[in-house]
């Protein structure tokens, strides 16, 4: 452990040389923006929709794809919601121990490596709450926070209704990918689990005869993963984490400021301790701290909402009114809703693929199970606790659709004002929760980071400290560099997952209706 945290020291300190001497901050950002900038223009194109509205082409497979899957699989969003809290709940975990009601057929067919049911007593490497909380820190964080300011900001009141609208149609979407991230997943000699998007593309498009082209996509999701590691899971979350703190110890004033390159290294060590142990380290880190933090987040929003209770009746008026006839706002509705949809979106991740990462390190011999247990997640990311900050910046009066902030790092400044405006001193809990937000975001993005890394260099433990070597050097960069660029890069990557990944969903559907029937039939037996 030891030598591997003064290797990730050694490739770090020739930075902080070059941040004192050259003003690292205004350098990086420059060089940054100028590397990346085609590729964010190509992921954000808009397409015109109005004469005053553009939509991103990204949007479309992202809503149109989950609607689908809403349809399909006949609205399993909604009435598998009760099921899959049993799940969690450890209600059906003996359905894993029946070999009788296991069904035939293996689990993870295809492929070249070692298969999950080949390998007796590794049927995976976290229990459901561990890979739920594991998925759920890398969705639960800033996005909540900043992308919803943006998001009410820009688009009104109204932005929230499709927020929410997004969330539901996202949980069809989680869990179709889910599933698959199961269903294909690799499960090494020593019990190591290996899945997403790389594996259920390989394997599943070559059972349907398109290996070639199973391929291609894999090798892009696992291009797009790394960079989305690097960047939106990465770089932007300890960014806005040093913002705040910097904002609270005394803005420009502070102590800090000039050295986020400082508050990046303690970042980057306390990061590379919990990830050099890998998903088991991981998910006992976040099943600890995913549920206090958003206990701490959803109590405190309710608190503002509730202090100014007379107010709630008008902040629901606002959204539903704002939703499809706002005053003021550029673009009208159409605007509003692609707001809605586009932080909705890059909040809870459905459609990306990267859960799929987490999920499939879990403990079951049912890919539908961790698919119906990952259909939580955008209900509590997006519909729950996207909402109560919504709420809490409508009712407070922090919402101005004619001087909305500039961007994420004004946002979350302007959603602790908000806070601050009924609770004084909760701008530090905030910033104490935007750091645990952070934290664990990143050490689940370098978790799936990693698995990209893996799926294109090998397994070997050369590759994998190679990976979490770089990851914590961009922990420091990510701290030190001007937020601009960063935003930019970080969206793209994350939505540019999308792509390969959607195109793998539309075309094994039909093998994630297999897979549900098949545990529903378990659960059926189970009860009789």
């Amino acid at each position: 452990m030891k030598k591997h945290l003064l290797s990730i020291f050694a490739v770090i300190l020739p930075l902080l040389t070059f941040a004192q001497d050259k003003g690292i901050d205004e350098v990086i950002d420059e060089k940054f923006g100028d590397a990346t900038g085609w590729f964010v223009k190509f992921i954000f194109y808009q397409i015109p929709f109005t004469d005053t509205v553009s939509v991103y082409w990204v949007l479309f497979p992202l809503i149109i794809g989950a609607m689908y899957f809403t349809i399909y699989f006949n609205f399993i969003n909604f009435r598998g919601f009760f099921t899959s809290v049993n799940i969690v709940r450890g209600k059906y975990d003996e359905l894993d121990h029946h070999e009788s009601l296991v069904g035939a057929g293996d689990s993870t067919p295809g492929g070249d490596n070692i298969e999950t049911i080949a390998i007796e007593n590794h049927e995976g490497e976290v229990s459901h709450f561990q890979a739920l909380t594991a998925a759920l820190s890398a969705t639960v964080g800033l996005g909540n926070i900043a992308g919803v300011a943006i998001a009410v900001s820009v688009g009104g009141a109204g932005a929230t209704f499709w927020m929410i609208i997004a969330g539901f149609l996202g949980m069809a979407s989680k869990f179709v990918e889910c599933t698959l991230g199961v269903k294909y997943r690799d499960i090494a000699e020593d019990g190591t689990v290996y899945g997403g998007p790389m594996y259920y593309l390989t394997k599943g498009l070559k059972e349907k005869g398109l290996g070639v082209l199973g391929k291609v996509l894999a090798a892009l999701f696992a291009i797009f993963v790394i960079g989305g590691s690097f960047g939106g899971g990465n770089m932007f979350q300890v960014n806005q984490a040093f913002q705040l703190v910097q904002n609270i110890t005394g803005g420009e004033a502070s102590f800090l400021n000039g050295y986020g390159w400082a508050f990046g290294l303690v970042m980057a060590i306390l990061v590379g301790i919990v990830i050099i142990g890998g998903i088991k380290k991981i998910a006992k880190v976040t099943d600890k701290i995913v549920p206090f933090m958003v206990v701490i987040y959803v109590a405190a929003s309710l608190f503002v909402i509730f202090a100014k209770f007379d107010m709630i009746g008008g902040a629901f008026a606002a959204i539903w009114n704002g939703a499809f006839s706002p005053e003021g706002i550029a673009g009208g509705a159409i605007g509003v809703l692609i707001q809605g949809f586009r932080r909705a979106a890059f909040s809870n991740e459905a459609g990306i693929g990267s859960a799929s990462i987490a999920h499939s390190a879990v403990k079951t011999k049912y890919a539908a199970s961790e698919g119906m247990v990952a259909l939580l997640e955008p209900f509590i990311d997006t519909v729950v606790v996207c909402t109560m900050t919504a709420l809490v910046l409508i009712i407070t009066g922090f919402v101005d659709p004619l001087n909305p902030p500039a961007n994420d790092a004004q946002a979350i400044l302007l959603t602790s004002s908000a806070f601050e405006s009924s609770i004084s001193w909760f701008p530090y809990v905030l910033t104490v929760a935007v750091v645990l937000f952070a934290f664990s975001s990143m050490i689940s993005w370098s978790y799936y980071g990693f698995q990209g890394w893996t799926y294109l260099f090998g397994r070997s433990k050369k590759a994998e400290y190679t990976y979490k070597v770089i990851f914590c050097v961009f922990v420091v960069i990510g701290a030190a560099a001007s937020l601009g660029s960063v935003i930019g890069f970080s969206d793209a990557m994350v939505f540019a997952m999308m792509v390969p990944n959607m195109v793998g969903l539309i075309l094994l559907a039909p093998k994630v209706k297999q897979e549900l029937n098949r545990y529903m039939a378990a659960i059926r037996d189970n009860n009789s």
